[in-house]
């Protein structure tokens, strides 16, 4: 019996008894009477209980579930990239180069809480027109190139040329285009010399299988936002990786070469070489999978 039940008993049982004093020659009057603060006592009860089992998560969004933010919002704990082009502004992770600091080689701020191998990933992207970024999984630091990584890219750029398709860094190239599900093949011979370079033509790799359609590329970038806040949500699950943007999915990979794939790695974001150009990440938040 709860405190408001308790209250509500002691208030009614004594008018009650009273009425009940007052109208003794009606028997149906006197039962209603004397049962009445009983009923309400076992109403308020069962509603208690029906609060008690509603769960406390019930008003987060359920795809938040299990989402854990891996930047703060206001510091860069946990991460580590070059200070000339990367800083907290306003809430959000800034890449940004300027007509003073123009790049020879790309240029990553790197997350060093982890190195996952199964797990989404969600965050909120906004880049300039001549931008040209991208978030980097599985991958590994590139020894004597401070803050370069290796591996595979959700690919993200100011036109939306590229944005969604799965790009490898330093590595495959281009695996596959926005709007592809494809299968990823080792080379037929891998005792042959220059194996990776050997296999790539026009900046993609040539043992790639598109096994199925994800829609019209062009028609694909219409859902994609120019200038303004993108939801990025990343799916890496086993040997597959799905590439989704504002709820859309733009690539699907399934890699079966054994010989290149990466299982686990590092995840960073990119400042591209090119011009001037701004990049902002907010909201980044990792859920590891089982």
């Amino acid at each position: 019996m709860n405190f408001i039940s308790v209250i509500l008993f002691a208030l009614l049982y004594p008018c009650n008894l009273f009425l009940f004093i007052m109208n003794k020659g009606k028997p149906f009057i006197r039962i209603l009477i004397v049962i009445s603060p009983v009923l309400v006592v076992i109403i308020l009860i069962a509603l208690s209980q029906i609060v008690k089992t509603t769960p406390e998560t019930e008003s987060l969004p359920p795809d938040n579930e299990g989402f854990i933010p891996i930047f703060d919002g206001k510091t860069l704990n946990d991460w580590e990239g070059d200070s000339t082009y990367w800083w907290v502004e306003d809430g959000s992770l800034v890449g940004e180069i300027l007509p003073s600091t123009i790049l020879d080689r790309n240029t990553f701020i790197i997350w060093k809480g982890g190195t996952p191998g199964d797990f989404e990933l969600k965050l909120s992207f906004r880049i300039s027109a001549n931008g040209n970024s991208g978030i980097n999984y599985r991958s590994e630091e590139v020894k004597g190139l401070p803050f370069a990584l290796r591996g595979y890219q959700y690919d993200i750029d100011g036109q939306n040329h590229y944005t969604g398709q799965n790009y490898e860094e330093r590595k495959r190239t281009t695996l596959a285009y926005r709007g592809q599900i494809v299968t990823v093949q080792s080379p037929a011979d891998t005792a042959a010399a220059n194996l990776q370079q050997n296999n790539i033509e026009q900046n993609a790799w040539k043992n790639v299988q598109v096994t199925g359609s994800l829609g019209n590329p062009d028609s694909l970038a219409t859902h994609i936002r120019r200038d303004d806040w993108n939801e990025c949500h990343l799916i890496v699950r086993g040997n597959r990786m799905q590439h989704y943007i504002n709820d859309i999915l733009m690539s699907d990979v399934t890699d079966n070469d054994t010989l290149h794939r990466s299982l686990s790695g590092l995840i960073g974001v990119q400042v591209h070489v090119g011009p001037p150009m701004k990049v902002e990440y907010r909201d980044i938040r990792i859920k590891e999978l089982n």
